[in-house]
């Protein structure tokens, strides 16, 4: 009720005279005496279910009230009477819908710290056979979820990249059609293929997502993401661009996405940006310009903060308006890489060359049968030890 009245009131801020920016006082009044007497009846059922002692009715009751709370849009209560189901669970599944539903709160008040805690809890649960297959893909896609909004997007591409074709079908687990509720099969081919984008080179993106068996049935949801990682792996960086700013709009108006959406699509640029300009020493500004056209500021300012965080190794000369590769020395890199291996090599030599020494002297510690031999043994040591060392050396070549 709390949402409608909000959302009423900012529509009669933009349309006042649309019949819509109303609000049916009516309907709102009855509709907050019905649930409230429903409240009324859920904690009553659960005062006389706890009198009773049983514990699986008490464990009912708490989740009808979770579940009431979520449909009037109460998250925190729905989530901490979620919680109190914990004591009342007599079974390792009833602990996982349990943790699936408290999964599922989070997300929608994108407690994303709460989410990986309770999918760690999920992963952890001594589920076998069927039910563990079941809640796999569920798993994977809500953690690829957690971690893509937290910005980590190479993490959240392998969870998405594993995620099982099982998904597209699967049951509904804990009461919630998760491809529908949570995140769609859709959502999963989007956010997976952006996040391997932003995070992936071009063999990688080549093995492990469009060689994927099991992504390819999510990418085939959403071509555009499959046409424009293959763009990508082809060197049309301009074209890969064109698309992924076709869909910028539809990517704002989700929930999730529009969150990292910003960040994740200048990385990709980036990317297209550096892998562009390696085959060349020099490219013209004009032409930089017109292979990555951006509305609001110059290629020269994208270039400049790019070269000044380390993302580019490039150099640009304004007078000629040119990008330039900054001169390399093949010859010093090869006789320096020679030079650190011959080290290596000549280190590890020296220390093979040292046991050999050592056991050919017979300077070897060797374990004790009993206590005393120990002890004795340490008293030896201590007035031939000197000897021994010295004489090591002799043979070592040391002085």
């Amino acid at each position: 009720m709390k949402l409608y009245l909000a959302l009423v009131e900012e529509f009669a801020s933009i349309a006042p005279e649309d019949p819509v920016a109303l609000t049916d006082t009516t309907w709102a009044e009855k509709k907050t005496r019905d649930t409230q007497l429903e409240q009324d009846r859920l904690e009553h059922e659960l005062k006389s279910y706890k009198n009773n002692l049983i514990k699986e009715s008490i464990r009912m009751g708490n989740e009808d009230l979770g579940h009431f709370y979520y449909d009037t849009g109460d998250y925190g209560s729905a989530g901490k009477a979620y919680m109190k189901m914990r004591e009342h669970c007599t079974s390792n599944k009833h602990l996982a819908d349990m943790t699936l539903r408290l999964v599922y709160t989070n997300i929608t008040q994108k407690s994303w710290i709460g989410v990986q805690g309770n999918l760690a809890k999920l992963d952890a649960a001594q589920l076998k056979g069927d039910e563990r297959a079941k809640l796999e893909p569920i798993v994977s896609a809500c953690s690829g979820l957690s971690q893509m909004v937290n910005g980590d997007f190479r993490a959240a591409a392998n969870f998405f990249l594993r995620t099982s074709p099982a998904y597209l079908t699967a049951e509904p687990a804990a009461g919630i059609t998760w491809q529908k509720e949570a995140i769609s099969p859709n959502d999963v081919a989007t956010y997976g293929g952006l996040c391997a984008m932003a995070s992936m080179d071009r063999t990688e993106l080549q093995d492990r997502v469009l060689a994927n068996n099991d992504f390819r049935n999510f990418l085939e949801l959403e071509p555009h993401i499959r046409r424009a990682i293959n763009l990508f792996c082809a060197s049309k960086y301009s074209a890969c661009l064109e698309v992924l700013e076709g869909y910028r709009a539809d990517y704002f108006l989700d929930v999730h996405l529009s969150a990292v959406l910003t960040n994740m699509l200048g990385r990709i640029r980036s990317k297209s940006i550096v892998q562009y300009f390696i085959p060349f020493k020099c490219v013209t500004l004009d032409e930089m310009a017109s292979k990555f056209p951006v509305a609001g500021h110059r290629i020269e300012d994208e270039l400049e903060e790019m070269i000044n965080d380390g993302t580019l190794d490039a150099r640009i000369d304004l007078v000629d308006r040119l990008l330039i590769s900054p001169p390399t020395n093949p010859r010093h890199t090869v006789h320096t890489e020679a030079l650190a291996m011959a080290e290596t090599y000549d280190h590890t030599l020296r220390l093979r060359l040292t046991r050999l020494n050592m056991l050919a002297a017979g300077w070897e510690l060797k374990s004790d049968k009993g206590h005393g031999e120990k002890m004795s043994g340490g008293m030896g040591m201590s007035e031939g030890f000197g000897a021994g060392l010295r004489g090591i050396g002799q043979k070592i070549g040391f002085s």
